[in-house]
């Protein structure tokens, strides 16, 4: 894990005591709200429907157990006992009152922890694989790089003022955990046939209004090059994407307008301008690899006869263990995946009482690691087998058991109505009702991986456009409806779901969703998932089952 140096902690001291003075002249009444919103914004402070929120920044999703503990205690001491893990892997606090911020950001930077760039048109937190460190099938630890880039583009200049916000997500793996093919920037780590390290580097996707999926401008860039060709990228942007349209402002606009072979040129013509001067140093990059070392671990056995116990005799930890337990690229290890999604609860939300717990367990057993998935949930991604039976019992204790990580009830959902100014209505509801209908743990594992996502607006804060199953609340005359969508995915197959139909009320959702799944249940065929079922099908079945059922 990278630590953070005097310089670090230098800037987030005078960028703290900067916004102190900010708050006080707001609070003075020498400031009005649409002079202090830029600089709140900056800062990580929405004014949303009932309070202020603060987004914290988790850098690519990595974080100890110190920090975990004092966002729980931030949680407890200046919210109401909980915060809200995101699809950017942020944690927001919801409740916060205007004049503790410039306390809270202080105690943030005790930790080596902030809100700079969770806000505002610039580079926000780049996503990376929260497996990072631990999966077999990685080519590099992609958290170098997100670090690289995290340290390259904090207050940069030049790239502080974008058209619009720009979010860059990083894979080594195979299997993409981080929707990179849906970012403004996403970069998938490849080795050529030499073993030259390098990238694929993927630019214009994104959801939202008008979603896509962005196209390769390059199959592979080496990777002593990358910070060169990101500022050509940047610039390209810079000069021309749209400030005149917040909803035409986003690179995919451009690159869609452009075309991918004449953005590519252009960023080409660009990068050689920059030149060589333009990328860090060997040096640089080695030295954050170094704060990426190898774990020291134990040689282990393959199997352990604690776990195979459990196992056995522990018919709750053998479900968990089938569900939330993935294989380590270490033998005698696993990661555990714990899920925020207990059946009808909020997804994302974590009581401090429960951070303190997985802090405890990641200091305990999990080499002092935590990371935050963009699925919403949270990883501890180095666990001994041995450990796993005494780490689930200590998550069940508080509600974090639930063993249900890729199924169904695994939902992602943006805060919705419940607190988003932006929402045309309510998400959370549908997520806990959806949930509740799936409650039975045997027909959730007999339907097997089903992702869905459910976002309160256009904005898609809830990933909806790349869901298996999308949900997305419209207003029709002040009334909450949502549109179903079908046939998306943030993996490596990543696609836009198409809308299925007319929008729902609110309390059809859940009925809608039931009958989807049952069409899957009657069509698959082997071990299909419902999306190879419906990629096979088409929309035919699903249409004639939820509009039969819904009207």
């Amino acid at each position: 894990m990278y630590q953070y140096d005097s310089l670090d902690r230098e800037i987030l001291a005078d960028r703290s005591a900067e916004f102190r003075d900010q708050v006080a002249r707001r609070l003075a009444g020498e400031m009005t709200e649409e002079q202090f919103k830029p600089l709140r914004l900056m800062n990580g402070l929405y004014l949303q429907l009932h309070a202020y929120m603060l987004r914290v920044a988790i850098p690519y999703g990595t974080m100890s157990g110190r920090q975990l503990r004092k966002l729980a205690d931030i949680g407890r001491r200046y919210d109401r006992g909980y915060g809200h893990f995101t699809t950017r892997t942020n944690l927001q606090f919801h409740w916060v009152k205007l004049a503790d911020t410039p306390d809270i950001l202080d105690e943030l930077a005790s930790i080596d922890m902030h809100a700079i760039q969770t806000s505002g048109n610039c580079i926000r937190n780049v996503t990376a694989d929260p497996y990072a460190g631990a999966t077999a099938d990685e080519i590099d630890d992609p958290r170098i790089w997100s670090e690289a880039i995290r340290q390259w583009s904090s207050l940069h200049p030049e790239f502080s003022f974008l058209p619009r916000k720009f979010k860059i997500a990083i894979t080594a793996s195979a299997r993409d955990r981080t929707v990179a093919r849906a970012h403004d920037i996403g970069l998938m780590v490849r080795r050529a046939r030499d073993g030259t390290l390098g990238f694929e580097v993927i630019v214009g996707g994104g959801m939202g209004r008008t979603p896509f999926i962005g196209p390769t401008i390059r199959e592979f860039l080496p990777a002593n090059r990358l910070f060169s060709y990101l500022e050509a990228i940047l610039r390209v942007y810079n000069r021309h994407g749209r400030r005149d349209n917040i909803y035409k402002a986003r690179i995919k606009i451009l690159v869609s307008a452009l075309g991918r072979e004449a953005f590519a040129r252009q960023v080409d013509e660009e990068w050689a301008l920059v030149g060589e001067a333009g990328d860090l140093p060997d040096t640089e990059i080695a030295r954050i690899r170094g704060a990426f070392a190898p774990k020291a671990f134990e040689s282990l056995p393959a199997r352990s006869e604690i776990y195979d116990a459990a196992l056995a005799d522990d018919p709750a930890f053998a479900r968990f263990a089938r569900n939330n337990l993935k294989p380590h690229k270490r033998q005698g290890y696993t990661i555990v995946e714990i899920s925020l999604k207990a059946i009808g609860e909020t997804p994302g939300d974590a009581s401090s009482d429960q951070m303190d717990v997985v802090a405890d367990l990641a200091e305990r057993y999990g080499q002092d690691d935590v990371r935050v998935t963009h699925e919403q949930n949270l990883v501890l991604p180095h666990v001994k087998l041995e450990d796993a039976p005494a780490v689930h019992r200590a998550l069940a204790s508080v509600g974090l058991g639930t063993p249900n990580i890729n199924l169904i009830s695994d939902i992602i959902a943006c805060p919705g109505l419940d607190y988003c100014a932006l929402a045309n209505a309510r998400a959370i509801i549908i997520a806990q009702d959806i949930a509740r209908r799936f409650a039975d743990q045997d027909r959730a594992e007999q339907v097997g991986e089903l992702k869905i996502k459910i976002s309160g607006c256009i904005n898609a804060c809830g990933h909806h456009h790349v869901g298996h199953i999308g949900i997305l609340g419209v207003d029709k005359k002040g009334e909450e409806f949502y549109q179903l969508t079908l046939g998306g995915s943030g993996a490596e197959d990543a696609a836009i779901g198409r809308i299925l139909g007319p929008a729902l009320p609110l309390d059809k959702v859940t009925d809608a969703v039931d009958a989807l799944v049952e069409v899957y249940l009657r069509e698959r065929q082997g071990d299909e998932r419902f999306l190879d079922t419906y990629r096979r099908t088409g929309d035919a079945p699903f249409k004639e089952a939820v509009y039969a059922e819904t009207h």
